[in-house]
This record gives C-alpha cells, structure tokens and sequence, in this order.
C-alpha cells in the first residue's frame, strides 16, 4: 500500500505504520529531544507520563535526559494542544501556540465569560503580564492579585483568564519526575528569552502531524490539535499529500515522501503511559484499540496507562510501591499465556527498572480488568 492517491488501506497497515511513526516498533538511537520535535509535543497533565513515554520510544532514556531539556530551557511544559498541558521543544511552542491561542481565548469565554461580563479579558491579559514580569507567580497567587482590581470576579476565572490568554510555561520543579503541587507561571518570552512567532500557516502544524501520525483523517487532526474548520487548508495542500481510503470509507491524509508500513511488521510489546500521543491522536482510534476497550481505557478526559501486545491495546498498567517494594499490575482484557505472557512481564520488569530503581525489590501481577 505504498504511493499513489485514494489508495485502500486495510486497519493492519495503519496499525503498524502508526507504531513506526510512533517510535514504537522498535526502540529508536535518538535523542530526547529529537523524540519530543517529533512528536511534535508531549501530552503532559501529569508528571511522570512524559518520561515513560520517552523511555517506551528511545533505545537509551534516563530521567535527568529530560529534567535537564526542562532546566536548560530546550522544552518548555505548558497549554498547547487542545488546551491541555503539553511538553515541546522551545522552538516549536514559538509558533504552535499562538496558532492554538484563538482556540484557548474561546474556551474561556465558553467556560468563565458568561459568568463574569465586567471582565475585558484583553485588559485582563495585560494586567496578569505586568503582575507576571520578572516573577514567577502561581495560578492561585495570581487569581489573588487580580482579584483586588476585579475583585466581583470568580478568581478560578481570572487564573485560567491569565493561562488562556498569556503563553505562560510552567518552570522547573513544575514537570519534573514525581513531582506535584504549586505550578508556577512565568512568562513565555521571559524564560526562553526569544519572542514568539505568530503567523505561521496551519499547514506547517498538519504537516508535522502527518509526519508523526499519518496517514490521518481531517478529523484525527481535530481531534489531535483541536483546532477546526481546516478542510480547506487539506484541500490546498493535495497536491503535495497522499491519500488513503480506510475500510469505512473515510479519507485519510499523509505525506508523500513517507512509506507505510508492511502489515507484516512484528511488533513487540510497549507499556505506554497516561494520556500517550498514541491514543490522543486520533478521532477514530480503531487503528490502536477497538471500540469497547476504548470504553474501558478512555473514561472522560482520563486515558489510562495501557499495554500493546502485537500492536493492539490488551490491558491496562499500574505502580504502586509500598514498603520498599514496587509493584506493576497488569490489568488484562483477555487473559495471556505462554510467550506473550513472558514478554509482557519481561518489558513490565525493565519499566520498574526505569520507574523505582532504588526499590528492594519488584513484583509484577496479572489480574482480570474489570
């Protein structure tokens, strides 16, 4: 299923070439942040996630790898995507941001405006810079601040007004392995020292996209970026892009330059984290996990820790660590045995490996998902 346009693409083929964009058919001699440039960002709401997700794609990842890409200022934690928490590299949020900026502004207008019409956030976004320059200050102390020039505003309000109109990056110790509390702000073009970069055409985001999860559907993008009304935008870029029907029918997008991967591929078994670029990337997610175990793994904005046997979702993964004893429990849909269950407990024991090192010991159990 290689060049050509409108080709049929069976689900196997974009399985395995999901997993070969993804870095997940075989563990990749790249750098950090090598893997974050391409994965264009990192979804990052928690803490620890980002860090399995580049020790699940890398030949060679430690957590200082990251930790020092944070210190250093070469990837920066902050909404991005969706208007989520993401981790990029410093030179992509220049420009990603402020063409996902009008996507935040309404959002918040959505959630907090209509409660709170005596607020001009555009005056609100230039008090919130002024109170933010030279220091950085958290969304509470923030809110707090503002509140005594609008002080008959929800203050929740005026905290995510700030995070919604600002590009704002959340500092070291915020992103940092195991660790949680006080997310500070502080201003984007302060901490990078370099000014962002609107204007950039959203071509160039769909073409970064592709290039890391393709082939994909209008719709797989929205859901990705969350950005909308982008057809024309694909239809203007046709004659540089392959395309692909799916075995529903819909029309799927890729970049002519990149093959698709045989069906054949083997693909071993990875442990992938919260919220991974996998499962997020798509509106139609079949190509990974099928409907039901979606209803399982996706539970509102919640997207659980999973296992990828033979490319698909089969289970779900937990730590826990208890009296110097750290603990992965398997969460399986359909029990395994044999070979699989071997090289399930083989990648689960190199992952407390890389998440406890310090642990007594470890242990790894299967239990029946409920």
């Amino acid at each position: 299923m290689e060049n050509g346009s409108g080709n049929r693409i069976d689900r196997r083929t974009l399985n395995r070439t999901a997993l070969e964009r993804q870095w997940l058919l075989r563990r990749e001699p790249r750098s950090a942040l090598d893997a974050v440039r391409h994965l264009v960002a990192v979804q990052a709401q928690e803490a620890n996630p980002p860090y399995v997700g580049l020790w699940t794609r890398l030949a060679a990842f430690e957590k200082d790898d990251l930790a020092g890409l944070l210190h250093g200022r070469e990837v920066v934690r902050s909404s991005i995507l969706r208007g989520t928490q993401h981790m990029a590299a410093a030179e992509d949020f220049r420009w990603i941001r402020p063409l996902v900026q009008p996507l935040l502004e309404r959002t918040w207008r959505s959630s907090f405006g209509k409660h709170n019409p005596g607020v001009d956030p555009e005056e609100a976004a230039k008090a919130a810079a002024e109170l933010l320059a030279g220091r950085p200050l958290t969304r509470p102390e923030l809110a707090r601040l503002l509140a005594e020039r609008w002080p008959d505003c929800d203050r929740r309000a005026l905290g995510w007004l700030a995070q919604s109109m600002l590009p704002l990056i959340h500092e070291p110790p915020s992103g940092l392995w195991g660790r949680s509390g006080r997310t500070p702000f502080t201003l984007a073009e302060e901490w990078m020292a370099a000014p962002m970069e609107p204007g950039r055409p959203v071509a160039d985001l769909i073409r970064r996209y592709l290039a890391a999860f393709g082939p994909a559907s209008i719709r797989d993008f929205h859901a990705w970026s969350g950005l909308s009304r982008t057809r024309e935008v694909f239809d203007g870029l046709r004659p540089e892009l392959r395309t692909f029907t799916d075995e529903t029918g819909r029309e799927l997008f890729d970049l002519a330059d990149l093959p698709t991967a045989s069906p054949d591929a083997e693909a071993p078994v990875r442990l992938l984290p919260d919220f991974d670029n996998l499962l997020v990337a798509y509106h139609d997610r079949t190509r990974v996990m099928q409907d039901d175990v979606r209803r399982r793994v996706c539970i509102g904005a919640v997207v659980a820790p999973t296992v990828l046997v033979d490319g698909e979702v089969r289970a779900m993964w937990r730590v826990t660590e208890r009296n110097g004893t750290a603990v992965l429990t398997v969460e399986e849909f359909t029990p395994t045995r044999g070979e699989t269950r071997g090289a399930i407990t083989e990648e689960a024991a190199r992952l407390l490996g890389f998440w406890s090192p310090e642990a007594a010991d470890y242990d790894i159990r299967f239990t029946r998902a409920e």
